[in-house]
């Protein structure tokens, strides 16, 4: 059949059974828009600006694990959108992005609302495509959706000049996509599994080390089984809590940065690193030639280039996680002695003890931790989390006790203040039958804070607790450990008031000093199902430890600071 540029997105995207798009109209991508009104299929959010668009479909995947969709314009409407795909992309997480762009004809002679969005965005993106006519759009879509969710997954993008979205073609929608230089291998090669079955035979102190790509593969049951088949103790990345259950035997904790003192000591003194779906980010690593310095490296991952780009490795193993783990449980049902760690497991349990993860409570003000953990207590697995970026991300990654993958949402590789809000916007679309809550601070909370009124429109009920320091949190406290407090531009002494502004975009505000207030405006708000604000004043000083002093080594920690 014959059909417009822009009625053939609208027919892909029901092709591709996507429910849900989010984004931000403008002149250039106006013919789509057009078609977004007339069709019933999918539901379309207009959020309040186009990076939170971005986040919000990038929240919508991570919970969903399926492809996030968006929306935007030329121009700033593009260039708005790029720090939202540059998220995705660091964390490998799987969107389209249609942004439209000036017609062909005026591509190059600085037009209004004129970028060239396919040069800004190829650093960022998994692949980009700038269409030149209407013919293309069938394999073109067909192929973003192919490519973001194959191999490693990420953001793909598409920018459709308005001329191209008004030309008449053939549509003729391709039922799968083969493409001669793009062939993601997902078996695994059985030697090298092998090899890799030998090498923990051999080892007196293997150690998981699983990253984000776990979830990705949907490969979490299988960690859970290989693990419970071995005995072998895991530490997880930022990016793989919840992978394990917080209170599986097995699970040490995370470690890098801010991981735990088990952690970080198991990674230092491991004589074989079992490295499943995870990069090796230098958040994890700290100083290179420290890392893993007595311990030979297995790593499994389905992107080739990701293997050897950091750390020198023993045993490479490219595949999908999921087939990986299904061979690696084969061979380890007759050939892994799961009694042979136990010593291992247990030095690793003395270390917990010796430093576990604390903090001293108290009442007024209250202690960030105890916060995160009371929530814990309260919601636990009917809840998703998503964060935005600094101390409250890591306090949350620290103390809340996640139960299974896809439960904590938050900017990992980027570090994107801002994302929480419109991600758990896209995690409740996705997860109607969780709880949706957002840990943010006084200043990230402000960064996409129009979104509220996104919230209000399409009814969609987020929790935001706003830990509240009056300070850029994590910067102050490099600024104390670091810069001998010269405190620049970190402190946030003059806030609005967050209760008052909640109510003015028509959510709920709450104001908590004590713990009993808390308890009671968390009930409230989850019994009410509305789009809320708990403001929670909190200690300012409040330090995220351990920490590992940037460029230092993971054993090297700083446990306490003493003023």
């Amino acid at each position: 059949m014959k059909l417009t540029g822009s009625q053939m997105v609208i027919e892909a995207l029901k092709l591709e059974g996507v429910k849900t798009v989010f984004g931000y109209p403008g002149g250039a991508i106006m013919n789509v828009y057009d078609e977004v009104y007339k069709q019933d299929y999918f539901e379309h959010i207009l959020t309040r600006h186009e990076q939170a668009a971005i986040h919000a479909a990038d929240g919508y995947a991570r919970a969903s694990g399926e492809v996030g969709v968006a929306f935007v314009t030329s121009g700033p409407g593009f260039t708005n959108a790029i720090t939202g795909i540059a998220t995705a992309y660091t964390d490998s997480i799987p969107l389209v992005v249609i942004s439209g762009q000036v017609p062909i004809t005026m591509i190059g002679t600085d037009a209004f609302q004129e970028i060239d969005a396919v040069g800004i965005s190829r650093p960022c993106t998994k692949h980009n495509y700038l269409v030149k006519d209407a013919s293309e759009l069938p394999r073109i879509l067909k192929e973003a959706f192919f490519l973001a969710k194959s191999g490693r997954f990420g953001p793909v993008h598409i920018d459709i000049p308005k001329d191209v979205t008004a030309q008449i073609a053939e549509f003729n929608y391709p039922d799968e996509i083969v493409m001669q230089t793009y062939k993601p291998n997902y078996k695994g090669n059985m030697r090298q599994i092998k090899k890799a079955i030998n090498a923990i035979k051999e080892a007196k102190k293997p150690l998981l080390y699983l990253g984000g790509g776990i979830i990705n593969s949907n490969a979490a049951n299988l960690v859970r089984e290989f693990i419970n088949l071995t005995k072998i103790p895991a530490v997880e990345t930022l990016m793989a809590r919840g992978v394990l259950r917080y209170d599986d035997p097995s699970l040490v904790g995370m470690l890098g940065m801010h991981g735990s003192y088990a952690s970080n000591m198991a990674m230092s003194e491991t004589d074989l690193i079992i490295a499943l779906g995870a990069r090796f980010d230098d958040r994890v690593t700290g100083k290179l030639d420290e890392f893993g310095k007595h311990a030979k490296i297995i790593h499994v991952d389905i992107d080739p280039s990701s293997i050897g780009k950091i750390v020198k490795v023993d045993f490479p193993i490219v595949g999908d996680l999921s087939n990986v783990l299904n061979g690696m449980i084969e061979f380890a049902k007759s050939e892994i002695d799961a009694t042979k760690y136990q010593s291992w497991r247990e030095l690793l349990n003395q270390y917990d003890q010796i430093h576990p993860l604390k903090f001293k409570d108290s009442s007024s003000p209250l202690k960030p931790q105890w916060v995160i953990k009371r929530v814990g207590e309260i919601v636990g697995d009917k809840a998703i989390i998503s964060t935005d970026v600094g101390q409250h991300q890591m306090w949350t990654a620290q103390f809340y006790p996640f139960s299974f993958p896809r439960q904590f949402i938050t900017s990992g590789g980027l570090g994107t203040m801002g994302f929480g809000f419109p991600a758990a916007l896209g995690v409740k679309r996705a997860k109607k039958d969780k709880i949706s809550i957002n840990f943010s601070g006084d200043g990230s909370i402000l960064m996409n804070i129009q979104e509220l009124m996104t919230a209000i429109e399409d009814k969609i009920p987020v929790i935001n607790i706003v830990l509240n320091n009056n300070y850029l949190g994590m910067v102050r406290q490099w600024q104390t450990f670091f810069y001998e407090k010269r405190y620049s531009s970190t402190p946030l002494n003059l806030q609005p008031d967050f209760v008052k502004l909640a109510e003015s975009f028509g959510a709920i505000g709450y104001r908590v000093k004590t713990k009993d207030e808390f308890d009671k405006a968390l009930k409230d708000a989850i019994e009410k199902n509305v789009v809320a604000i708990i403001d929670v004043t909190i200690n300012r000083y409040e330090n995220v430890l351990p920490m590992v002093p940037a460029g230092g080594a993971l054993y090297n920690m700083m446990l306490e600071f003493k003023d």
